[in-house]
């Protein structure tokens, strides 16, 4: 076993891990945060989505150790200071962007990423970006209007 400490949503944490132990598991077993999902433990569904001092990874691709000193944010930890959804979340509500809620919270931390990145993407960065991230009941279309209303910008979605 192994000590790690981070921070986590703005928080200091510690915990005894061991060697093989994930971050998704560290989060999600240690922690109690479990908005961030295991989805197919082979980095392959973007729902364990987190920011690692701000950049999007997926969170069952990295060593809890390997998130030592490291700041961590999970979708716990994407809401306004009074508790209200960021305007990510809310558009991602607004914009029906969400039906079971499986991937929503990996979709939710990858565009919050992608805006901080490229706060103007054009319909089709959205898309690209999105790649990694898999949702089986959306069809992406209401996501990605989500994330254009998130960003400012209102798009007419084509089905492609």
């Amino acid at each position: 076993m192994a000590k790690v400490a981070m921070t986590v949503n703005g928080k200091a944490v510690s915990g005894e891990v061991e060697g093989r132990t994930l971050l998704v598991q560290f989060l999600r077993e240690g922690l109690g945060l479990t908005g961030t999902h295991v989805g197919c433990d082979t980095s392959q569904c973007g729902a364990c989505v987190v920011h690692i001092d701000g950049a999007a990874v997926k969170a069952c691709a990295v060593f809890a150790l390997d998130a030592e000193g490291a700041s961590v944010r999970t979708i716990e930890g994407m809401a306004n200071a009074d508790g209200s959804l960021s305007a990510i979340q809310q558009a991602f509500q607004d914009h029906h962007a969400l039906q079971c809620g499986f991937c929503t919270p990996g979709m939710v931390m990858s565009a919050a990423a992608l805006l901080a990145e490229n706060p103007k993407p054009t319909e089709r960065e959205v898309r690209e970006y999105l790649e990694g991230n898999l949702c089986r009941c959306t069809g992406y279309h209401n996501i990605v209007k989500a994330i254009m209303a998130a960003s400012g910008q209102e798009v007419a979605i084509a089905a492609e």
